[in-house]
């Protein structure tokens, strides 16, 4: 990767607002389109060097030591409670569970811009967000286990519940944010959602929306390179930053593996919300280095050699190796925190093996006011099927 400071290039910008200073290239997926890919916000190079930049820096200039060490940390534990996870639904104790791997960065870097008052509309995997608003690991693999609908008050820590339908949470956000608005708060809403959800619908009605009323809200894309097995060129013609030219708002590129320009871009972006500056699009450029989820195979659709390419890439390793060549975190450090890791995950599983099992049936009641012959014929059949395992000695 070739990393110029934002003094030896012009930066560019889309039509309505910033875009980043340093840039990569990469051959692209598509045979339809090759291009390099264009300028990127970028503070942390992989090899943990600080990069100047004369529009950022300010966002992150009063950084301390003990913040650097403390955005380390969140990468740290949100990737071992990942991993928990992950083992935990290959145990048969969660039915799904949507990786983070790889994202650490782009989660933790815009989770620590925002302030207490600010609300966050996320999607399903957005694990490192709730870590930093609070929200207790268990509570999320609740949900996963089909114990609860989320297990966390959304008004208690302003971290909306999870959404799975792709996309609608944009609309949500902005009709909250055009609220803020009319109320004559100064707090602002994020909402995050993926490269493959910025095909849909609710999407593009969140951008005219937010755009007319001119709505504190920041769209936060973590552009995963993968909706599902579909690669991005396939889905857009543009970088999806670009898109927000249309809407008449800015759009920025940041490195999504770099903690760093995550948090000052956001706070940028945030700022302008709260100033009544309107809309920003951010896309947090990353790679999804796991599955889409648990009952994905993503050695169906990509090499190993693209996923090598980006562990260089890896935004833990850049960050310590920047704490480690700037004296801000010695050995002990290190080490007290692989402990408080290792803590974590044992808590996490403890947490979720004694959790209830999931009432199978549930999933039949309310649909329907009055019943339904369907929906009673459905659940015989179902009834039958589980019964079939007793019959056999299962469970």
């Amino acid at each position: 990767m070739t990393v110029e400071s934002s003094a030896a290039r012009k930066p560019r910008r889309s039509a309505a607002g910033k875009a980043g200073t340093t840039g990569t290239k990469r051959t692209t997926r598509s045979t339809v389109k090759k291009s390099t890919d264009p300028e990127l916000v970028q503070l942390l190079t992989p090899e943990g060097e600080r990069v100047a930049n004369a529009e950022y820096d300010a966002y992150v200039a009063g950084i301390t030591a003990e913040e650097l060490r403390g955005l380390y940390r969140d990468m740290v534990l949100t990737r071992r409670f990942d991993a928990e996870a992950t083992a935990l639904q290959r145990q048969g104790e969660l039915g799904l569970w949507a990786s983070l791997l790889g994202q650490e960065a782009a989660q933790i870097g815009s989770g620590r811009a925002t302030r207490e008052d600010d609300y966050v509309f996320p999607t399903y995997r957005e694990h490192g967000v709730a870590w930093c608003r609070g929200v207790d690991p268990a509570n999320l693999l609740g949900m996963f286990r089909g114990v609860n609908n989320g297990g966390w008050d959304p008004n208690s820590n302003n971290f909306q519940l999870y959404t799975i339908v792709i996309g609608s949470q944009t609309l949500h956000a902005t009709g909250y944010a055009m609220g803020i608005t009319k109320d004559g708060a100064d707090s602002a809403v994020i909402a995050y959602f993926g490269d493959g959800a910025s095909s849909q619908g609710d999407v593009a009605e969140s951008f005219t929306f937010s755009a007319v009323y001119n709505a504190p809200v920041v769209f936060f894309c973590q552009n995963n390179q993968w909706a599902i097995s579909e690669p991005t060129e396939k889905q857009t013609r543009v970088p999806l930053y670009q898109r927000a030219q249309g809407y008449g708002f800015p759009g920025v590129r940041v490195d999504g593996n770099d903690v760093l320009a995550c948090l000052a871009v956001t706070k940028w972006a945030l700022e302008r919300a709260r100033n009544g500056e309107g809309p920003t699009l951010v896309e947090a450029f990353t790679y999804r280095m796991g599955a889409h989820t648990t009952s994905d195979d993503p050695t169906r659709y990509r090499g190993d050699e693209e996923r090598q390419a980006w562990e260089a890439k890896d935004p833990i390793l850049r960050l310590r190796r920047y704490l480690e060549a700037s004296g801000h975190a010695d050995e002990t450090f290190f080490a007290e925190l692989q402990t408080e890791s290792e803590a974590l995950g044992k808590r996490v599983r403890e947490a979720v093996r004694a959790m209830p099992d999931p009432d199978h049936f549930a999933i039949f009641e309310n649909v329907y006011a009055d019943g339904h012959a369907l929906v009673d014929e459905e659940r015989a059949q179902f009834a039958a099927y589980q019964a079939s395992f007793a019959d056999e000695g299962g469970h």
